[in-house]
């Protein structure tokens, strides 16, 4: 742990065309070498791709893909006697928000495709119809805090 004075959270803007906290933060993670430009274009195309192919609004399902992707609980490793123990524990929503952000970015990445916006549009929309594979890492989290719920009474 630190002992100096906690970071002060600085405020996100929202962003220009949504009025949205959430996409500002979803183009920050999507950003790479300072290209803000750039991954403006990524995440605004890949929701123009969003509203063509569902035809609903692309913002609502850009949402739901990440409440659907958020974990409620998460492990942490803890040191007791020698021995590290996963303790699971309840995770603050904004580093849920984070973690969920994080795991669709890393996934639509990974996906095979010709753009990025067209494989983070595909990865949004399985998130926000409970399939994918940021879904599956959350389940594969949960199921972690699951196993290690025994270890529950060491938490910090």
């Amino acid at each position: 742990m630190s002992r100096r004075s906690v970071v002060q959270k600085r405020p996100i803007p929202a962003d220009s065309v949504y009025n949205s906290r959430l996409v500002t933060m979803m183009v920050r993670r999507v950003m790479k070498k300072g290209k803000k430009s750039v991954a403006n274009q990524i995440v605004y195309d890949a929701f123009k791709i969003i509203q063509e192919r569902t035809g609903s609004e692309a913002i609502e399902v850009f949402e739901k893909a990440v409440r659907n992707a958020t974990p409620l609980v998460e492990v942490k490793a803890r040191r007791v006697g020698g021995a590290t123990y996963q303790v699971p524990m309840e995770v603050r929503s904004d580093r849920g928000i984070a973690l969920a952000l994080r795991w669709l970015i890393q996934y639509a990445r990974s996906r095979t495709g010709r753009s990025m916006a067209i494989k983070l549009a595909n990865e949004l929309m399985d998130a926000a119809n409970e399939t994918g594979s940021a879904i599956r890492k959350r389940e594969e989290t949960h199921r972690m805090a699951e196993a290690n719920k025994a270890f529950a009474h060491y938490r910090y």
